[in-house]
C-alpha cells in the first residue's frame, strides 16, 4: 500500500504550530499551566527549633493553607542566632512565592540594631501577622519561688546564681530579663537557646532557674505535662488565656513585652502571587477549625493585614532603637 506523504504546505503548517506551541503562543493550555500559582510545594521557614510556639502554629497553619492553596506546605526549621539564620535565609530566597516564612518580633527588629545583618523587616513582602503572645517568667514546680518579689529576693541573696533561659540575644525574653535586672537591682545569668522548646526542656530538667517563655507556650507545655508555673505575664493586661496570672506591672515591674509572629516572603513577589497568599492566610485564620486548633495550642491570635503589620513593625523598631541607646542588650557590652 502506498504511504501518503504530506504536502510541503502541510509540513510547513505543522512546523509552525510546533514552534508556536514551544514558545507558548499557540498553546494556551500550556501557557495557562505555566502561569498557575502554586504549581509545586511551598517551603515555610521557621527560624526556631521544633517544639516552640512558632513551630507549633506554623505546622497548624501549613495544614490549613494547603487546603486554601491546593498544594503541600513543607515546614523547614532553621534555628540559630536568635532567629537570624532563618530570617536571613527567607530574605535571600527567590521572590516567587515558593518560599514563605514566619518572622518574629522583637528578634527581627533587634538583630539589625545590635549587629551587622543581611536583613531588616523591610527585606520582606509582609503577608500578615497571626499571633501576639505576651512574655512570661516560669519556674519548675519544685522551686520555692512563688512571685516576682520572691524571685528578686532570691537573686539578691544569690548574685548570678539565677539562670534565665531565653530564645536568644535580643529576644523579648532576653530584654525582659535585662529590664527585670534593672528594675529589681539584681544580677541574673543569661542562657540563650535556639527555641522555646529547648528552654522548656532545660527548665523541666531543672538545668535553669527561670524559663523566659511566652504565656501561650507555657500554657501549652503545662497541658503537655511539663512541671512549670508562671510567675507573671508581660502583657498590658492579663491575657484571657491566663486570667489568674498577674502581670509584671501588677507586681511592681513596668515591663510590657510580647512576641508578634507573622508571615512574610522575600521582597519582590509578583502582585498576583502576593495577593493570593494574603487571601489564603485570611481564609485560613478565619477557618473555625483552625481557630479551634489554635486555641487548643494556647496561641493568642491577633491578625494584622500587611499595611497594619508594617505600621506596627515601624513603631516597634523606633522603640527598640531608643531602648538600645538607653540599655544596649548585646552580650559583653557595658
Amino acid at each position: 500500500m502506498k504511504q501518503h506523504r504530506p504536502s510541503r504546505r502541510q509540513t510547513l503548517a505543522r512546523c509552525t504550530l510546533v514552534a508556536a506551541a514551544a514558545c507558548g503562543i499557540a498553546a494556551p493550555s500550556v501557557a495557562r499551566t505555566g502561569a498557575v500559582y502554586p504549581s509545586r510545594p511551598i517551603e515555610m521557614i521557621v527560624a526556631y527549633a521544633p517544639g516552640g510556639g512558632t513551630d507549633s502554629v506554623a505546622r497548624l497553619l501549613a495544614r490549613s493553607l494547603e487546603k486554601q492553596l491546593g498544594t503541600s506546605i513543607v515546614v523547614q526549621n532553621r534555628p540559630g542566632a536568635g532567629g537570624g539564620i532563618g530570617f536571613a535565609e527567607l530574605a535571600r530566597a527567590a521572590p516567587d512565592g515558593y518560599t514563605i516564612g514566619f518572622i518574629n518580633t522583637p528578634n527581627l527588629l533587634t538583630i539589625p540594631i545590635e549587629r551587622r545583618s543581611s536583613f531588616s523587616w523591610r527585606s520582606y513582602d509582609l503577608l500578615g501577622n497571626l499571633v501576639d503572645d505576651p512574655g512570661g517568667f516560669t519556674v519548675h514546680n519544685d522551686h520555692g519561688i512563688q512571685s516576682l518579689a520572691a524571685l528578686a529576693a532570691f537573686a539578691r541573696a544569690n548574685p548570678g546564681a539565677v539562670t534565665v533561659g531565653t530564645t536568644g540575644i535580643g529576644s523579648d525574653d532576653h530584654l525582659a530579663m535585662l529590664l527585670f535586672e534593672k528594675g529589681a537591682g539584681v544580677k541574673l545569668s543569661h542562657i540563650p537557646y535556639k527555641g522555646a522548646g529547648e528552654v522548656r526542656s532545660a527548665i523541666a530538667g531543672q538545668q535553669i532557674v527561670i524559663g523566659a517563655i511566652n504565656v501561650g507556650e507555657a500554657l501549652q507545655y503545662q497541658k503537655g505535662g511539663t512541671p512549670i508555673r508562671l510567675l507573671g505575664q508581660m502583657g498590658a493586661t492579663r491575657s484571657s488565656l491566663a486570667p489568674g496570672i498577674p502581670t509584671f506591672k501588677e507586681q511592681g515591674y513596668d515591663i510590657e513585652l510580647a512576641s508578634l509572629r507573622g508571615l512574610a516572603a522575600p521582597k519582590g513577589l509578583p502582585e498576583e502571587v502576593r495577593r493570593k497568599l494574603v487571601d489564603a492566610i485570611v481564609r485560613a485564620k478565619d477557618d473555625p477549625q483552625f481557630q479551634q486548633q489554635a486555641q487548643a495550642l494556647f496561641a493568642p491570635l491577633r491578625y494584622l493585614p500587611p499595611a497594619a503589620y508594617a505600621a506596627e513593625l515601624q513603631r516597634s523598631e523606633a522603640g527598640f532603637h531608643q531602648l538600645w541607646q538607653e540599655m544596649p542588650w548585646q552580650e559583653g557590652r557595658p
